[in-house]
């Protein structure tokens, strides 16, 4: 059986609609919980597919949250060799600093539902699924496009949404994993945030009820076609 590995950064951001794929694949996930399960360097290079998920914090933030020194060594390691892994949020941005790609507050935080533009080699990539489908944003950091790597997607606030190096390695900054019936728990877990930055989640509530099934559909999509072009 093949394996993954999924870091996973707050409880609730979870695979979301990406674990039944795994499981229907025979692929059993693993989470470990950063900044509390250790992490091995072994662990990590010896998965088949690595997952980083996304959470509240900053790449640069080092200094508040050490555990990301030994984060950020560990998935640069494992992108040097190109093994499969896909980070979603905060795990692309974490794959970015890892290419060598700077990472920053953004002129304005993206929270809530609306789609994004994609980039000639986005129409080509499995995010081509994501044409003209809402998406969740939940960022208020961006990344500079890291080196050798394809720009996929992007935003007026963010020119880089979604960028590839070869089939392996994919990182998106927007969300296309959650499932509709638990964004509760993301709306409790981002309550202070919300506040500050003035989202009411109603609106959020209200505009899941309308996007939520079709990004579910959209991230089977986006999903499926990249597992079957990794290269193990």
């Amino acid at each position: 059986m093949k394996t993954c590995l999924v870091l996973r950064h707050v409880a609730f951001e979870d695979l979301g609609t990406l674990a039944s794929l795994l499981q229907h694949r025979g692929v059993k996930p693993r989470y470990l919980e950063v900044g509390v399960d250790r992490l091995e360097r072994a662990q990590i290079e010896d998965t088949d597919i690595l997952v980083v998920l996304g959470g509240p914090i900053g790449v640069y933030e080092e200094e508040k949250y050490p555990f990301l020194h030994r984060e950020l060594g560990l998935i640069s390691g494992r992108l040097a060799g190109l093994r499969p892994t896909l980070g979603i949020c905060l795990g692309a941005q974490l794959m970015a600093k890892a290419l060598g790609s700077k990472v920053a507050p953004g002129p304005a935080k993206e929270i809530g539902w609306a789609p994004v533009e994609l980039t000639a080699a986005g129409r080509t990539s499995p995010l081509r699924h994501a044409k003209g489908v809402h998406v969740l944003h939940w960022h208020g950091d961006i990344f500079d496009l890291p080196p050798a790597c394809e720009n996929l997607a992007f935003t007026s606030h963010c020119p880089s949404q979604a960028f590839r190096k070869g089939p392996n390695l994919l990182g998106i900054q927007f969300h296309v994993e959650p499932e509709p019936q638990r964004i509760e728990a993301w709306l409790i877990g981002h309550t202070v945030e919300l506040g500050k930055a003035k989202v009411a989640p109603s609106a959020i509530r209200q505009d899941t009820a309308r996007f939520g099934k079709r990004l579910q559909r959209t991230g089977r999509g986006i999903f499926n076609e990249w597992l079957d072009q990794i290269n193990q």
